[in-house]
């Protein structure tokens, strides 16, 4: 008989490692779990991606020797930053009043009239390149909303003047200020409308905020009619500080509103200096800008009509300006 067993149990197996004990195990559990690393400590969490982000910005920075005031600065338009001015207005006026341009195009086989035939005339006498294409082509380059009318010229980026600067220059020339400051419009057609009011009644400047407003784009200078070639367009960085700068200089702030406590016929300020501002289509004029308004002025109506726009309501604020300085004997200075 052999003595070796033949049960499969009763063979001890030779161990191929060092056998795993279980008193880690329960040191381990008994420790806990280390301490969940902060939310700016995990990349994948939306504060650690935007700590990674601001270490890459200010990264950059060091290398092209800025320093955290860069980033307060107003960045500058880049040299290849350019603005289409369309329709044939517009171009016009562009042109007579000698605002740098660097090519003007024409539709093949455009129409022409008087205005087309001085457009072609001034391009070719200040050397401005004229380029024939087709009008898809035109189409392409402007917006849907945009009527080019056969001729689109571009321009340099709008230079935007300083509110300060705009009005120094308003009493250097010895004129009563008539500004007019937006506050939220984001329509372009309603700025270029505000523009050619502001030419049409003694305005000498608009101004428009940095942030939340539109820019002076090929679509206000088509409604502007050519009178955004004339009018200044200045930006405020901060509008209410603007407002309040304004107000040490001496002007009267008259915000709009369709639930103002002073009536506009015979308004009683409009022939001392004054900044009108002018709020967004929708919301009106905000809460900061209304609180420091000298008088908040409302447009009489018919009950049938729940508001006027933007533009409209400008324009009609700016002829009954205009209209009393006129009764009281009140110059532009022009």
């Amino acid at each position: 008989m052999n003595s070796k067993s033949t049960r499969g149990g009763a063979v001890r197996k030779k161990s191929r490692g060092k056998a795993v004990g279980s008193g880690g195990q329960g040191r381990q559990a008994l420790e806990g779990r280390k301490p969940t690393p902060k939310a700016e400590d995990r990349p994948y969490h939306p504060a650690g991606k935007a700590k990674l982000a601001k270490e890459r910005l200010d990264a950059a920075r060091k290398r092209h020797g800025g320093g955290k005031d860069d980033a307060k600065r107003t960045p500058r338009k880049k040299s290849d930053d350019t603005e289409l001015v369309t329709g044939r207005n517009a171009v016009l006026e562009a042109l007579r009043t000698k605002i740098p341009a660097t090519t003007l195009y024409v539709a093949a086989k455009v129409e022409m009239d008087d205005r087309m035939r001085e457009i072609l005339g001034l391009a070719v006498g200040r050397n401005v390149p004229v380029l024939e294409v087709m009008r898809p082509e035109l189409d392409r380059m402007t917006s849907r909303d945009t009527v080019h009318q056969g001729v689109v010229l571009k321009v340099p980026a709008y230079e935007y003047a300083h509110p300060l600067e705009l009005l120094d220059a308003v009493e250097r020339r010895g004129q009563q200020p008539l500004l007019v400051a937006l506050d939220g419009v984001t329509d372009p057609r309603n700025l270029g409308a505000i523009i050619r009011s502001v030419a049409a009644f003694g305005g000498q400047g608009v101004i428009v905020p940095q942030r939340r407003s539109v820019g002076l784009n090929s679509a206000a200078w088509k409604t502007s009619a050519g009178a955004a070639a004339r009018v200044p367009v200045a930006m405020a960085s901060n509008l209410t500080q603007t407002i309040k700068a304004l107000k040490e200089r001496g002007l009267f702030v008259i915000g709009l509103d369709g639930d103002g406590d002073v009536q506009l016929p015979g308004l009683e300020l409009a022939d001392r200096p004054v900044v009108l501002v002018v709020g967004s289509e929708g919301k009106g004029l905000s809460r900061l800008v209304t609180e420091n308004c000298d008088a908040v002025v409302s447009i009489p109506i018919s009950a049938a009509t729940e508001s006027l726009n933007a533009g409209i309501a400008a324009s009609v604020t700016l002829y009954e300006i205009s209209k009393l300085r006129a009764e009281r004997g009140v110059t532009t200075g022009e």
